[in-house]
Protein backbone atom coordinates (compact mmCIF):
# COMPACT_ATOMS: atom_id res chain seq x y z
CA UNK A 1 0.00 0.00 0.00
CA UNK A 2 1.03 3.57 -0.61
CA UNK A 3 -0.04 6.50 1.58
CA UNK A 4 -0.01 10.05 0.25
CA UNK A 5 -0.24 13.05 2.56
CA UNK A 6 -1.28 16.44 1.22
CA UNK A 7 -1.08 19.91 2.76
CA UNK A 8 -3.45 22.69 1.78
CA UNK A 9 -3.13 26.45 1.84
CA UNK A 10 -6.00 28.82 1.10
CA UNK A 11 -6.53 28.96 -2.64
CA UNK A 12 -9.49 29.59 -4.90
CA UNK A 13 -7.76 27.43 -7.54
CA UNK A 14 -7.69 24.44 -5.17
CA UNK A 15 -11.37 24.80 -4.36
CA UNK A 16 -12.26 25.13 -8.05
CA UNK A 17 -10.26 21.98 -8.92
CA UNK A 18 -11.67 19.90 -6.06
CA UNK A 19 -14.93 18.62 -7.69
CA UNK A 20 -13.11 17.08 -10.67
CA UNK A 21 -10.47 15.65 -8.33
CA UNK A 22 -13.11 14.01 -6.15
CA UNK A 23 -14.71 12.47 -9.24
CA UNK A 24 -11.32 10.94 -10.09
CA UNK A 25 -11.00 9.64 -6.52
CA UNK A 26 -14.41 7.97 -6.76
CA UNK A 27 -13.34 6.18 -9.96
CA UNK A 28 -10.08 5.05 -8.35
CA UNK A 29 -12.01 3.75 -5.36
CA UNK A 30 -14.51 1.94 -7.59
CA UNK A 31 -11.72 0.12 -9.43
CA UNK A 32 -9.94 -0.85 -6.19
CA UNK A 33 -6.88 1.37 -6.67
CA UNK A 34 -7.82 3.70 -3.78
CA UNK A 35 -8.90 2.31 -0.42
CA UNK A 36 -9.69 5.58 1.34
CA UNK A 37 -9.17 9.32 0.98
CA UNK A 38 -10.29 12.47 2.68
CA UNK A 39 -9.32 15.76 4.23
CA UNK A 40 -8.19 16.30 7.80
CA UNK A 41 -11.05 17.55 9.98
CA UNK A 42 -9.75 21.13 9.84
CA UNK A 43 -9.11 20.92 6.06
CA UNK A 44 -5.39 21.74 6.36
CA UNK A 45 -4.57 18.71 4.23
CA UNK A 46 -5.63 15.19 3.34
CA UNK A 47 -4.62 11.55 3.42
CA UNK A 48 -5.00 9.02 0.60
CA UNK A 49 -4.44 5.27 0.99
CA UNK A 50 -3.77 3.39 -2.24
CA UNK A 51 -3.84 -0.37 -2.77
CA UNK A 52 -1.47 -0.04 -5.69
CA UNK A 53 2.19 -0.07 -6.64
CA UNK A 54 4.20 3.14 -6.38
CA UNK A 55 4.35 3.39 -10.17
CA UNK A 56 0.54 3.45 -10.32
CA UNK A 57 0.33 6.10 -7.60
CA UNK A 58 2.96 8.21 -9.37
CA UNK A 59 0.88 8.02 -12.55
CA UNK A 60 -2.28 9.05 -10.65
CA UNK A 61 -0.45 12.04 -9.16
CA UNK A 62 0.86 13.07 -12.56
CA UNK A 63 -2.44 12.65 -14.43
CA UNK A 64 -4.65 14.52 -11.94
CA UNK A 65 -4.00 18.28 -12.22
CA UNK A 66 -5.25 18.75 -8.64
CA UNK A 67 -1.89 17.66 -7.23
CA UNK A 68 -0.07 20.51 -9.00
CA UNK A 69 -2.76 23.13 -8.33
CA UNK A 70 -1.91 26.22 -6.31
CA UNK A 71 -2.75 25.49 -2.68
CA UNK A 72 -2.01 21.73 -2.84
CA UNK A 73 1.36 20.34 -1.76
CA UNK A 74 2.28 16.66 -1.74
CA UNK A 75 3.98 16.35 1.66
CA UNK A 76 4.91 12.68 1.55
CA UNK A 77 4.47 9.46 -0.38
CA UNK A 78 5.23 6.42 1.74
CA UNK A 79 5.00 2.66 1.39
CA UNK A 80 2.84 1.38 4.23
CA UNK A 81 2.59 -2.11 5.72
CA UNK A 82 -0.58 -2.26 7.84
CA UNK A 83 -0.81 -4.91 10.50
CA UNK A 84 -4.62 -4.97 10.53
CA UNK A 85 -7.14 -3.93 7.92
CA UNK A 86 -7.81 -4.81 4.33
Amino acid sequence: MIVVELAFTPSDARLAARPAHRTRLEALHADGTLLAAGPWADDHGALLVFAAARTVVDRVLTEDPYYSTDGVDVVSIEAWSPIVGP
